[in-house]
């Protein structure tokens, strides 16, 4: 099929033809478009790909909505999946560590003020369940607080400082992760401009 010069013009302005283009190649070519429509013909290694591409994306969604379970400190497990349709916070902090207490305040205020946002604390580095008791107690923190370990950090992912969170979308795919210390803010900026 030959090409007029106003076609090609179009073809090679057109933003969905260039980006169809680009993606398939010299596997497949445009046959003809009608009213924003590209229609494609492709060949069969186009297809196989297309296929692994579609099982590649899908799988990941599939197998991180239950990627987390682990028992906090009240005994309670806490599981990505019993939280499906909220937003959650998980985060990486130490009693010792102070940018992890300054950022306490502001996750006891989401967690208070949002009911479609859960956080959940895991406690590193400490002496003593007792030791970190106390200070949850002391702090007044209102959020489920787990005895962290590198069976739970593998669960959710790298820990190189603390603090250290990862966000969650309400359908269990991490979308997210900081390296210090975070603030209600920047997670209701962030949460914001994901919707």
């Amino acid at each position: 099929m030959r090409l007029s010069t106003a076609q090609r013009r179009q073809r090679l302005t057109n933003p969905k033809i260039r980006a169809i283009s680009a993606m398939h190649g010299r596997h497949s070519s445009i046959l003809r478009q009608d009213s924003g429509q590209a229609w494609l013909r492709a060949g069969p290694s186009t297809w196989l790909r297309a296929g692994l591409l579609c099982a590649l994306l899908c799988l990941p969604l599939s197998s991180q909505a239950d990627n987390f379970a682990m028992q906090d400190m009240q005994g309670k497990t806490q599981r990505l999946s019993d939280y499906r349709g909220k937003w959650v916070l998980v985060n990486f902090w130490a009693t010792w560590c102070p940018p992890c207490q300054k950022e306490i305040p502001d996750l006891i205020s989401l967690q208070n003020s949002h009911k479609d946002l859960v956080v959940i604390g895991i406690a590193m580095e400490y002496a003593s369940g007792k030791l970190v008791a106390d200070f949850v107690k002391k702090h007044g923190i209102n959020y489920p607080i787990v005895l962290g370990n590198s069976k739970i950090v593998g669960q959710i992912g790298e820990l190189e400082a603390l603090p250290t969170s990862y966000l969650y979308s309400p359908t269990g795919v991490q979308i997210a992760s900081q390296a210090g210390a975070v603030t209600r803010e920047s997670i209701e900026s962030f949460i914001k401009g994901f919707n």
